[in-house]
């Protein structure tokens, strides 16, 4: 594609979808100085694109952009993500179509974001007057445990009755913790992130037990209404 882009010779622009996982093992909290040093074969391919898209722009003087995203949830994240895999057990758990979530490690802190708010700084990325690489977070760090217990209060429910931890979901080389500095988008993006940690629990588990046939708490759906961030009645574009 970057090749194809050189060669048309127009005035495109070009967004490459880089991600937190690029920083593995570097300390928090990360921001685009932040030395590399990946912990798995998708994160080396992450930065192999990373580091094409900037030889690119700089050989060939095109508007190609790396947007460094760290984890953005939303309802429709993929199943076997931790945090979709955790809010729909949990609304399965509560539809009586499943017993236990099974999980590994509780421990690892991620840095998670709304995802549909992270799409519209995609673009705002694309709008600058230079290309250029950003990261997007919201500053917050929290464990898979803190997830679990964020999302099980919601329900009033004792997450420990309900998860098991299961070994073969333990990684070779995990990511302890990641945390975004975004000190660079903050000041030439304006981002602040409306959704933080606890909204986003609530925003998961409403759409995941609607979507069983469930009447949800409604908090998430409410407070996405209140923002302006609900312009959609159909969970399956939600976000």
């Amino acid at each position: 594609m970057l090749e194809t882009l050189r060669k048309l010779d127009s005035d495109c622009k070009f967004y490459q979808a880089s991600s937190s996982e690029m920083f593995g093992s570097s300390p928090p909290p990360q921001n685009e100085k932040t030395p590399f040093y990946p912990r798995s074969p998708y994160a080396i391919a992450k930065l192999y694109a990373f580091w094409m898209a900037v030889n690119y722009r700089e050989a060939y003087n095109l508007f190609i952009c790396n947007g460094i995203l760290f984890n953005h949830e939303s309802p429709r994240r993929g199943k076997t993500f931790v945090t979709r895999k955790i809010t729909q057990g949990l609304a399965k758990i509560k539809a009586e179509k499943q017993k236990y979530i099974y999980l590994g490690n509780l421990k690892a802190k991620r840095d998670w974001g709304y995802a549909p708010e992270y799409v519209k700084l995609m673009w705002k990325i694309l709008q600058q007057n230079d290309p250029d690489d950003f990261v997007i977070g919201t500053g917050e760090t929290h464990s898979i445990k803190e997830f679990l217990e964020e999302t099980f209060n919601y329900l009033d429910m004792d997450w420990n009755k309900y998860v098991k931890i299961d070994p073969r979901y333990f990684r070779p080389t995990d990511v302890e913790i990641l945390r975004a500095d975004t000190s660079k988008s903050e000041k030439i993006l304006d981002w602040q992130p409306k959704v933080k940690f606890s909204e986003l629990a609530r925003i998961m588990v409403d759409y995941d037990m609607l979507s069983f046939g469930l009447n949800p708490p409604g908090e998430g759906i409410s407070f996405l209404e209140k923002n302006g961030l609900l312009w959609t009645d159909s969970i399956e574009t939600l976000g």
